[in-house]
């Protein structure tokens, strides 16, 4: 699919993404283009926070959606979403402190947090978008919500939990809770910072 190349940032955004409902809170630190559109954004975060983009997402603003618009809403009388590929950052992130709310699958409804903490100039020496800091694992895609998810860091944390070794098989890989990398989520954001490539639009 082709894509379009980020404009030049005219301005940087600091902004902090918590996964809520989490204790405690797992949360990466980014530094993105204010000129990003949502759609883009959408992307960034998917790769920052660990999930794999299989699902349904949304942002809010107040009672303001934003996403992939579909007719129907209308004739079903639906708040109509706004076109996440037509909105920029700087659009709806207008002031430090200004908050939105990203969800990511409609169904286990992973509800993320967005924060503005600071505006910045452009580094010239620094490509974006870049993750600065952040703290725990991503829950594993698919395991039922915060709910689901702290039932799951139990059982397989308990070998004597009666869904210990079905959980385990159901992941299929050793998942630690605790583990998070900058430099894993900043080579996996290499190709979005090549001129926006990676970055649908």
């Amino acid at each position: 699919m082709a894509t379009k190349k980020i404009e030049t940032a005219k301005d940087i955004y600091q902004i902090k993404v918590t996964l809520l409902g989490t204790k405690p809170p797992i949360w990466r630190r980014l530094l993105v283009p204010a000129e990003l559109t949502l759609a883009q954004l959408h992307d960034v975060l998917q790769i920052a926070m660990g999930w794999q983009n299989g699902h349904m997402h949304q942002f809010r603003l107040g009672r303001r959606y934003f996403g992939r618009p579909f007719p129907e809403e209308r004739l079903m009388g639906m708040t109509p979403t706004e076109n996440e590929r037509m909105v920029r950052l700087s659009a709806v992130l207008g002031r430090v402190g200004a908050k939105m709310i990203y969800e990511y699958d409609l169904g286990d409804s992973w509800e993320h947090g967005i924060v503005l903490e600071k505006q910045l100039p452009v580094d010239p020496n620094t490509k974006y978008p870049v993750c600065t800091d952040g703290r725990l694992a991503c829950p594993p895609e698919d395991c039922g919500g915060i709910l689901g998810f702290y039932d799951l860091v139990e059982a397989i944390a308990d070998p004597n939990h009666e869904q210990h070794q079905e959980l385990r098989d159901w992941l299929g890989y050793d998942f630690d809770p605790q583990s998070f990398s900058i430099d894993n989520v900043n080579h996996m954001l290499l190709p979005a910072r090549r001129h926006g490539k990676a970055l649908k639009n």
